[in-house]
This record gives C-alpha cells, structure tokens and sequence, in this order.
C-alpha cells in the first residue's frame, strides 16, 4: 500500500524524469542536424553526377570514387571515431567531425578537377564517420527508458527521411541554381547548416564526464583498409584499363591481407587487446551473417540511384529535377514502409526482411523488364509501380535489420557491434557502386542511329539493375541465418 510520502517521492521523481527529458531534446536535436547532413550527402550527389561528369570532365571511374569513396571513409572512420568520443569525449568528436565534414563540402563545392572533388568527398566520410557515433551516445546520455526509445525512432526517422529524399532535393538545387553550376550548390549548402549546427553544439552538447580507456587498433584499421582498397580499386579501375594485369594482382593481394587481419585480430583478442573485430562476435553465427547480409543488402538497394541517375539524365537527356522526381516514388515507399517497420517487425518476426528483400527483388526486377519494354525512350510513368515496390521493400528492412542482427549480441558488446553493423551498410554502399558502375560503363556500347545513345544507356541500365537484383536475393538467402524472432531483452 503506497504512503502519502512514497507518492510525492514518484511523483517528484517522476517530474524530474520528464523535466529531464524535456531539457534532451535541445542536444539530441543538434546531433540530429548532423545525422541529416551525413545520410543526405550519401544519395543527394548521385543525380549531381552527369553535372559533374560535363563541368569537370570526370570519368567514369571518378564518379563511382565520388559516391563509393565517401562511403569507404565513412564506413571505415565509425569504429574508430567511436572508440576516440569515449576516450576523449563525443562533443568534441562531432565537433572535430562536423568541421572536418563542412569544410569538405565547400572543397567539393569549389573542386575544379576530378581529383580536387574525389579526394573531398574522401575526406567528407572521415568527418561523417567521426561525428556519427557521437549521435548514439548524446541520446544515450540525454534519456532513459520509454524517452530513450522515442529518441532512436526519431533518430531512424531522420535517417530514411535524409536518404530518401536527397535525389529530389539535390534536382530541386539543381533546377535552381542551373545545370551548370547547380551541382556545386548541392554540397555548398552544407556549409551554412554547418555554421548553424557547429556553434550550437559548441554551447548545447553535454560534456561527457566519465571516459573509457578503448584501444584504437590501429593495425588492425590499416589492414582493413588496404585489403578494402585492394579490391575495390581494380573493381573501379580495371574496366577503363581492359583489366591489366595489376588488377588481378590486387585482387590476389586483398586475399592475403585479409587473411592477415583475421591472423592479427585473433593475436590481439587472445593478448588481451582491444581488437577492431571482435573475433567473439564473428565466432556467432546470427552476427556474423548479419553483418555479410548489411554489405549486400545495402550494395543491392543503394546503388539503384546511381543507375537511375546516369540513365535518366546521360541517356535519356533528362534534367536533374525530372531525374529527383522519377526516383521519388522509391523514396516515397521507403518513408512509408520505415515508419511503420516497427510493428510488422514485432508482428512477424524476421519474416519482415523476408518480406522486405522479395518487395525489392521484385520490385528491382520489374524495373529493369520496364526499361527493357520501353527502350530507347523509357517511360517514366511506367516505373511508379516498381520504384514504389522496391522502396516499401527497403524501408521494411533497414530499421528491422539492426534488431535483429544485434539480438543475440551481448549488452557489454552492443557498442561495438553496432560500430562494425554501421560500418558494414557503407562498405556495401561503396562495393555495390564499384560492382554495378563497372557493370554500367563496362557494358555501354555505341551503335549508329538517332536513338544508339538512349539505347545504349537503357541496356546497359538493364545489366546494372541485374546486378541489384542479385545482391538482393543474396540478402534474401543471408535472412535465414538470423533469429526468427528479436528476444524480448533486444526490445527494452
């Protein structure tokens, strides 16, 4: 039986729970910004490609270091840029990240050589990467329980609000500030967010005041890159060059070095190290086939706007808004299918990302059937129906995918499994553009006639969607190795 006293104790420590959470929402809506800016940037820029191609004569190779590149350097920065904000604290992480990443902008924005805005964009996903973790942890420090919750799902709102709708925001800026020039703006524009978010969180974000002493492993992150670049530079490469001989050499040498890391990371974890991979964690079967499912579900549905975007404005001689407003039913299923992910996840289980990788095989390949039907001069309002298969199938994967490839982590291993999951979705990003745009360029060939170009782009487009498809049903196949259903624990 409750007494008056232990009533107004809840009911004081209830108010100051509230008052609490109601003081979070100032900091978690600044990390938030940046969150906007960094998923934004990894779709705004692909219908900003053939602008870039003509004002700086970039080639093909080029444009796929534009988009993959960024996503490299992001993917591979999370870890460490999370293991550095518990050392030395996350607001001073997503500061230094947040400046880095701003200042890339506006090099790529003034970038007068391919090579200026390949080495920008590069230097853009460092600053990504070390500002994203900190996202995480300013909710983690800012609410507790139900608030917490809310405070993710707003979190995931942004990020596939952000992804979704950067092709018809990069057309719009584009449309606006004119072909020519239009594609400097859509990285100009993050720098005045930047020098609203970077003062705002100078003065807003809390400063942590316990510190975690974590390791950086820094050869275990040098391995990991090169035997990253050692496959994907000849993937990108090696079709411009008629694959010489280097390119298998690199792919032979990637082997190697792979084996390397997983050679050093089991010393490492064995010598009581802080290995970058936790052997632990990859030793489970559920983690580690749901880390392999991250890369090729997101090499499988992240690449579609790079194919679209190079068709719709290269082949077809359409501008960059009706490119943003073709892709937009895509989007436009994402957002849908996102928001209520959620509940088919608590209702069906993992037959949700069974669901959600058939929606987009079917969907990628019915794609490619209406570009194949309607070649040279494909119709637009053809793709509405496939475009929004495609993205109800992806929005009702992504949020599921990290409950339940997290479910069977321990909570002491949550962080860092989180970190190689993050990491993993842009590694896929950045393998699946080297593989489609190699299969896009690669098989683009000319032949006489008024319409040698429209066709031409359109089979190539054809191939290319193939090869999404064939990601996503390697997804697909992935699924069966995760829990049938998220524990209970995972839930709370």
């Amino acid at each position: 039986m409750s007494t008056p006293d232990s009533v107004a104790a809840t009911q004081a420590t209830t108010g100051q729970r509230t008052r609490d959470d109601q003081a979070g929402w100032g900091p978690v809506a600044i990390v938030l910004i940046g969150a906007f800016m960094a998923l934004l940037d990894t779709t705004i820029v692909n219908v900003a490609l053939p602008s870039i191609r003509t004002g700086l004569h970039a080639s093909p190779a080029s444009l796929e270091w534009i988009v993959s590149g960024y996503a490299l350097a992001y993917g591979l920065a999370l870890v460490p840029g999370g293991r550095a904000g518990d050392r030395f604290g996350h607001k001073n992480l997503f500061l230094i990240g947040l400046t880095i990443f701003t200042l890339a902008s506006v090099a790529c924005g003034i970038s007068q050589r391919q090579g200026e805005i390949v080495a920008a964009r590069i230097v853009q996903g460092v600053g990504a990467g070390l500002f994203f973790p900190a996202i995480s942890a300013t909710i983690q420090h800012s609410f507790t329980g139900p608030a917490r919750s809310k405070a993710f799902g707003v979190l995931g709102a942004v990020i596939g609000v952000s992804t979704a709708m950067g092709p018809l925001l990069g057309g719009l800026i584009i449309a606006g500030a004119g072909t020519a020039e239009g594609w400097r703006w859509v990285f100009l524009v993050n720098l005045f967010i930047g020098a609203v978010a970077i003062p705002l969180a100078a003065r807003r974000l809390p400063t942590s005041v316990a510190r975690t002493q974590r390791g950086f492993d820094p050869a275990g992150l040098i391995l990991l890159t090169g035997g990253l670049l050692l496959l994907l530079v000849p993937l990108i490469e090696g079709e411009q060059d008629g694959w010489p001989v280097w390119t298998w050499v690199c792919f032979g040498a990637c082997v190697v070095v792979f084996a390397l890391l997983a050679v050093w990371e089991l010393r490492a974890d064995r010598r009581g190290g802080d290995p970058l991979l936790k052997p632990a964690l990859l030793r489970q079967a559920s983690f580690s086939a749901g880390a392999v499912f991250a890369v090729v579900f997101f090499g499988g549905f992240s690449t579609v706007f790079f194919t679209l975007s190079i068709l719709w404005q290269e082949g077809l001689g359409h501008s960059a808004l009706i490119t943003g407003l073709v892709i937009a039913p895509y989007s436009a299923g994402t957002l849908a299918a996102a928001a209520n992910s959620d509940k088919l996840s608590a209702r069906l289980g993992r037959m949700v990302l069974v669901l959600g990788c058939s929606l987009l095989t079917a969907g990628l390949l019915l794609v490619a059937l209406v570009v194949h039907l309607t070649s040279p001069g494909v119709n637009g309002w053809a793709l509405i129906g496939p475009l929004l298969l495609a993205g109800l199938g992806t929005g009702m994967t992504i949020a599921p995918n990290q409950d339940f490839v997290l479910a069977t982590v321990p909570r002491q291993e949550a962080g860092t499994a989180a970190g190689v999951l993050g990491t993993s979705q842009r590694l896929g990003t950045a393998i699946g553009i080297a593989v489609v745009g190699t299969v896009l360029f690669g098989s683009l060939r000319f032949t006489p006639g008024p319409d040698a170009v429209a066709a031409a782009f359109s089979h190539s487009a054809q191939l290319a969607l193939l090869a999404n498809v064939g990601f996503a049903v390697a997804a697909l196949v992935l699924v069966l190795a995760l829990p049938r259903q998220v524990p209970s624990h995972a839930r709370q």
